[in-house]
């Protein structure tokens, strides 16, 4: 695949601004699409503020030596955007394939159904005739609720008077650059607002990849068709921070069965002996045998699960153990 050139996909929207086509989506929190209608008299506002905000920045500052760096690389640098695959992005493309893939069932919103606090942001689609057929790309901008005006508790200043607000919700839209989505390629404009657009932490997604893969390393774990280790770790920060602490391995399979059992704890095994994850809890349960965070107290012979755990000095007049 050739290396993605935004400078020459910016130049190429520009000569053919006039004749896109364009689809707004709102999105919740769970990255669920919903189709959004708008007015004829919208339709160039539209355009300005998501398609042409973003092309006319690239075009301008590319004069002024713009560059566009892979994100992995990225260090805060003035005069940079980065690029990043969207298969590295789950929520981004997750919204994409719903929009691309289940459109036919995707709901258009109203507030009374869907309730316009729970969004998250909003996605132009953007369509265009190109030389290998049909072009699409998006321009995705969050939403924060404080950006939405009730109807009923809104006036509108019409001349030298005040007005109801004649509709249900006015949205003030952002005015600054965020995502670009172009061909499997997403363009970071703004790289916090991406990161909470998204949830997405580059640092700790690629300690959640070395975890996982020390982990499946490690031991026999068994799991439901499509779920895997790293898309359960996914965003489990905690979890994640827990596992940067523990030696992988030095726990055995074994061990973490018998562990387990003694402490009369739901984890299970199939008939080869692999441990079933099946879900958040049973990954949680896992991870803390491994850390070793329960016990069974000697004075009245109940169970805990130790919440935080400080190492003790060793007692005085005993040589250290192991």
């Amino acid at each position: 695949m050739d290396k993605f050139d935004v400078f020459a996909w910016a130049n190429e929207v520009d000569e053919i601004k006039n004749n896109v086509s364009v689809e707004l989506f709102l999105f919740n929190k769970n990255y669920t699409p919903y189709k959004v209608r708008y007015s004829d008299t919208l339709t160039q506002s539209v355009k300005s503020m998501f398609m042409l905000e973003a092309i006319n920045f690239v075009i301008k500052e590319a004069d002024k030596g713009l560059q566009c760096r892979e994100y992995e690389t990225n260090d805060g640098e003035d005069k940079v955007i980065y690029r990043v695959d969207l298969t590295k992005v789950g929520r981004a493309e997750t919204l994409i394939h719903l929009i691309e893939k289940e459109y036919k069932d995707i709901d258009y919103f109203t507030d009374n159904e869907h309730e316009f606090k729970r969004i998250k942001g909003i996605v132009a689609k953007f369509t265009y005739p190109g030389g290998k057929g049909q072009q699409t790309f998006y321009i995705a901008k969050g939403l924060a609720a404080s950006s939405a005006l009730k109807g009923k508790t809104s006036w509108e200043l019409s001349g030298e008077s005040f007005e109801p607000l004649t509709a249900d919700i006015a949205i003030k839209m952002p005015d600054v650059n965020e995502v670009a989505i172009i061909d499997g390629n997403i363009v970071i404009f703004n790289q916090s607002k991406f990161e909470k657009l998204f949830q997405y932490d580059y640092k700790t997604q690629v300690i959640s990849e070395a975890k996982s893969k020390e982990l499946m390393e490690a031991y026999g774990l068994s799991f439901p068709e499509g779920l895997t280790l790293n898309a359960l770790l996914e965003d489990k920060k905690p979890l994640i921070k827990k596992l940067q602490g523990i030696t992988v391995g030095e726990m055995k399979q074994d061990q973490v069965v018998s562990y387990a059992d003694e402490m009369s704890l739901d984890l299970m095994t199939d008939e080869t002996g692999k441990i079933i994850i099946m879900d958040n809890k049973d990954l949680s349960t896992f991870v803390n045998l491994l850390n070793e965070d329960y016990f069974v107290s000697p004075i009245n012979g109940k169970r805990y699960e130790i919440k935080s755990k400080k190492l003790l000095d060793e007692p005085e007049g005993e040589p250290p153990r192991g």
